[in-house]
């Protein structure tokens, strides 16, 4: 089980523990932020056909943790294909280390249809509290809500972790993101960016996003450390 990554952004100020790509914890953790149980987050093991018709549609967003080695961080998107900033598109900037399971899971749900959201709950609070905010006002406001700091670190100290979270002071070598189509367009959504990033036209999510996770393990055919989640609907 994988973890996220510790960004080396200088405007960090707060760090946490990481959290594990691990689907009972995740699910555990957004419906305790408040999200519908009418979706769960569950593995998709393969990018292949086979492993796609295994998930119930449709799919709501798809989140990739991927290691971070030396090829993925030289890698640099289009700059024409960085969204600055847009009113269509919730996105937040990560300034606190460790975040990024976090940020992914905020970029997952907050991108969602609002129905989804249970009403007052922290979810709901928080969208309305910065619908209008720019990406670095919702990280400075995230940096402040003690609730989420909380939320957070019960997820990492909960005993569905399938390993044990260390030392804030560790070495944390994967990074979580989001993918999300927006208004049929295929969105990276990645707090460490300047912004969104589009990677064209999206006729289905999870299968679109799946075709865009091959492209990060063609950059490395020998690397393993790659897991998958999609945010389907819940099978009865």
């Amino acid at each position: 089980m994988s973890q996220e990554h510790n960004s080396s952004n200088t405007e960090e100020k707060h760090k946490w523990f990481p959290l594990e790509s691990n689907p009972d914890l995740v699910n555990d953790y957004v419906r305790k932020l408040g999200y519908s149980q009418a979706y769960e987050f569950v593995d998709v093991f393969s990018t292949e056909e086979w492993a796609l018709e295994m998930i119930a549609q449709p799919v709501q967003a798809v989140l990739l943790l991927y290691p971070l080695t030396d090829v993925q961080n030289a890698h640099q998107d289009p700059p024409e294909n960085i969204v600055k900033e847009s009113s269509d598109i919730w996105f937040i900037k990560q300034r606190i280390g460790n975040a990024c399971g976090t940020i992914a899971l905020l970029h997952a749900l907050l991108n969602g249809p609002a129905e989804l959201l249970v009403p007052d709950s922290w979810l709901a609070q928080f969208a309305q509290a910065t619908q209008t905010l720019s990406s670095i006002e919702r990280a400075q406001k995230l940096e402040q809500d003690q609730q989420i700091a909380q939320h957070h670190d019960r997820a990492t100290s909960s005993e569905q972790n399938a390993t044990t979270r260390g030392s804030l002071d560790d070495d944390i070598i994967t990074h979580f993101v989001a993918l999300m189509a927006v208004n049929g367009k295929l969105y990276e959504l990645d707090g460490r960016k300047e912004g969104p990033v589009c990677h064209g036209p999206c006729q289905n999510l999870l299968v679109d996003a799946c075709a865009l996770v091959q492209k990060f393990m063609a950059r490395d055919p020998n690397e393993v450390r790659f897991t998958i989640m999609a945010l389907a609907p819940k099978e009865l």
